[in-house]
């Protein structure tokens, strides 16, 4: 018997445009033998099933099904494509265990810390997890500048608390310009992380649960042509990334095992795809991410490739790892 599987796609973030990408790569790829595939388009003013020539369904959201023509669809689980609000920060996950259908993301709470980076951080930091020095700021209090610079130094990143995709997020070299980085942080949330900067090589470590035990893939070395791995870098090619990552021996031993350390300790399942730099020959903690990107250029489907995992394997799994 196939099972009915709805690929979430969309979402409420700037980050929307590269959810249907990941999404829609999901859509093309599963195996329509075992699967019978349903595009959801999830935005705040509609939720609706897409069928293959663009006729759009809504999605009853008492019990997240689709009617089609006479015919009534709900699902045997939900593959989650989207990249932030609301498919990485609880709401999603939360929405389907109360309905009781499986999804392949992590848990609400998992997705919930992860995507507030302070409190991810923060989380972590007890269990002898490195990070940048940081600084925290909400809506509305003073800004200190100077008691800012002397916690973090300069440069520093000013980063929205939850954003993904680099959306938010500033390189500041010098005081005058670090009101201007919090004001751009500030359009994208009410929550603001000023991190110093790490000057080191930054690597990417995906870890997945595959065949029912934690895997951590092969390393990626992020090189920006620009000041750092933002936007541009992420999606418009200034960036290479380097599979496997250049690092000694001793250096990739200590980022796995570190990824792995945090994977477990957060108690995750599904995909998750966190960020390092190393300082001092230490990895150092910047975030993790629980809805990376899933278009053939992301970089967890190149680590999965490198490990001889193919995009198919590598989706087929996340199901059935959530059906399990």
């Amino acid at each position: 018997m196939k099972k009915n599987i709805a690929i979430i796609m969309g979402g409420y973030s700037s980050e929307y445009k590269i959810s249907l990408k990941s999404g829609n790569v999901v859509y093309e790829t599963l195996d329509y033998s075992k699967y019978n595939c349903y595009r959801i388009h999830i935005f705040k003013d509609k939720w609706v099933y897409v069928d293959d020539n663009d006729t759009e369904y809504p999605v009853d959201k008492n019990n997240f099904s689709v009617k089609v023509n006479d015919e009534h669809i709900t699902f045997d689980c939900v593959f989650n494509a989207i990249h932030g609000s609301p498919g990485e920060d609880g709401y999603m996950q939360a929405y389907f265990e109360l309905l009781g259908i499986p999804h392949t993301s992590c848990a609400m709470y998992q997705a919930s810390v992860t995507f507030n980076k302070r409190d991810c951080l923060s989380i972590l930091k007890p269990y002898g997890i490195k990070t940048a020095e940081s600084f925290y700021l909400n809506l509305g209090d003073t800004i200190n500048e100077n008691a800012i610079i002397e916690k973090v130094g300069l440069p520093c990143f000013v980063k929205a608390n939850k954003a993904g995709s680099s959306f938010g997020v500033s390189k500041v070299h010098k005081k005058d310009d670090l009101q201007n980085a919090i004001d751009v942080s500030f359009k994208e949330d009410d929550e603001i992380i000023i991190e110093s900067f790490l000057d080191g090589t930054e690597v990417s470590v995906g870890v997945i649960s595959y065949k029912g035990e934690t895997k951590v893939l092969p390393i990626t070395e992020i090189v920006s042509e620009n000041d750092f791995f933002d936007y541009e870098a992420k999606y418009l090619g200034k960036s290479q990334e380097i599979t496997p990552a250049r690092l000694t021996l001793e250096e990739e031993e200590k980022v796995k095992t570190i990824a792995k350390k945090v994977y477990e300790t957060l108690k995750m399942t599904g995909f998750s795809r966190s960020e390092y730099i190393f300082k001092d020959g230490e990895p150092h903690l910047l975030e993790v991410n629980t809805v990376p990107g899933l278009t053939k250029e992301s970089i967890l489907p190149q680590q999965a490739a490198e490990a001889g995992i193919s995009l198919a394997d590598l989706f087929d799994n996340a199901i059935k790892e959530a059906l399990r």
